[in-house]
């Protein structure tokens, strides 16, 4: 009966997440009623966070389809905008699909509308605390919608995501989050392996994000704490929600997605060791996870941030028939019992999964589909979260506790003139999670 339950709930699950089928494959079909309207004019493009990653972003999006057009910006800093700005007039200057006036070069706390508006489609890839806000403007605006991940820093702005996407649903509106695996051929073949049974159920696992760390951005003179603190915005949990969140939730993401479920609890821990200076604010530099799922499956996570240790970004999962070894650099490997090598997965085609991503939502506008990876990348960064909350907490979090909990790290509304979620004390120093003290829920 167990086994009968657990095919049930991961059904359940493939179905209610366009993402398990693999991205590479035709999206689902819809009755998309402004779809006969794209297929016959250009869409307009509007880029919220004009930072590397959505620069990136947009060139991406400009390469998807032959009939676009960049038409606005947003940022919270001038200087930002203009060099996105720059990147991107370099490369599509003859191009035509560069068409943002000077006038709808928003920059400010409330840009994002602005550009939004004058949009079919839209890029939102500002820090991830402001995601909630942005991603909900735009679908009630109905318009189609990438937006990078991690996709809330706390649970009111998941529950925020999740209710969007229903209306997203609703309105049959697409929209793909940045979890690019999900858009990677290699973890797509083992994905299918693993759905077809050949390789039997996964029991335990082990997922990895260990490097050295990120960009710090040194504090300028004049500078005010809220601006420093969005330059640097890694490095403040309301903002980014710390590196569990921001970078390890690919690997935690994948775990989801292979075993087909999301964890019931977490437990961990985690500090700061290396990276605990003034200039690393006030999130830790390691963290490890126990994440249990309802099929009884144990996921061992582990994330670090510490120059010269042992460099690790990936997945391992053991299965009742074999082993399973994957990385985003192109290759997997399927062992079995005994430590055979049995199966090389490659990334035989060589696409670009950041592409992919790209190609899959302007293909799915324009053939009327309809892709939704909202709910998804709402629970796979709740999934993050919780290891989080377990890690600052040491305790036991559940599921169902964590995504009830009102503690609230981002506010509704955030202008220059806002007083910073968190401060440094006269060192210069930010507080920095206690676990046994610090309040999670």
């Amino acid at each position: 009966m167990k086994d009968q339950s657990n095919t049930k709930s991961r059904r359940k699950f493939i179905k209610n997440t366009s993402l398990a089928s693999g991205a590479l494959l035709m999206p689902n079909l819809g009755s998309n009623p402004m779809a006969h309207i794209f297929n016959e004019k250009k869409l307009k493009i509007a880029l919220v966070g004009c930072g590397g990653r959505g620069t990136g972003a947009a060139n991406q999006a400009l390469e998807a389809d032959d009939h676009v057009e960049l038409v606005a910006m947003a940022d919270l800093f001038e200087d930002q905008l203009n060099s996105s700005y720059g990147h991107l007039y370099e490369k599509y200057k003859d191009t035509g699909k560069i068409n943002v006036k000077e006038k709808h070069k928003y920059v400010g706390f409330d840009g994002y509308r602005k550009a939004i508006d004058q949009a079919d489609v839209v890029i939102l890839t500002t820090p991830p605390g402001f995601r909630p806000y942005h991603f909900t403007y735009a679908i009630e605006n109905d318009k189609h919608v990438f937006m990078e991940k991690p996709v809330a820093t706390d649970a009111p702005g998941i529950r925020k995501v999740l209710e969007t996407a229903k209306l997203a649903e609703q309105k049959k509106l697409n929209v793909v989050v940045g979890l690019q695996r999900h858009y990677q051929e290699n973890y797509i073949k083992v994905n299918s392996l693993i759905q077809n049974g050949s390789l039997g159920k996964i029991v335990s696992g082990q997922v990895y994000w260990n490097s050295a760390g990120v960009w710090v951005r040194p504090r300028k003179p004049g500078q005010s704490e809220l601006e420093y603190q969005m330059r640097n915005w890694y490095y403040f949990n309301w903002i980014c929600g710390d590196h569990i969140l921001e970078q390890h939730i690919h690997n935690i993401d994948v775990a989801n997605w292979y075993i087909g479920e999301y964890p019931v609890s977490a437990q961990g821990m985690g500090g700061r060791m290396v990276r605990k200076g003034p200039d690393h604010g006030e999130i830790f530099d390691h963290h490890f996870v126990e994440f249990t799922y309802p099929s009884g499956a144990v996921i061992s996570s582990q994330c670090r941030h510490q120059p010269n240790t042992m460099y690790r970004v990936g997945e391992a999962f053991q299965l009742t028939n074999g082993r399973v070894d994957t990385n985003d650099a192109g290759v997997a490997k399927i062992h079995d019992l005994s430590g055979n090598e049995i199966q090389t997965v490659s990334n035989s085609m060589g696409h670009n999964p950041y592409q992919e991503e790209h190609n899959a939502l302007f293909a799915s506008i324009r053939n009327k589909g309809v892709i939704n990876d909202a709910f998804n990348g709402a629970k796979s960064t709740m999934t993050a979260i919780m290891g989080r909350m377990a890690t600052y907490s040491g305790k036991v979090i559940d599921w169902d506790q964590a995504l009830a909990s009102d503690l609230q790290l981002m506010p509704e509304e955030v202008n220059w003139d806002s007083p910073t979620p968190t401060s440094p004390d006269a060192n210069g120093n930010y507080p920095v999670p206690i676990p046994g003290q610090t309040k999670v829920l």
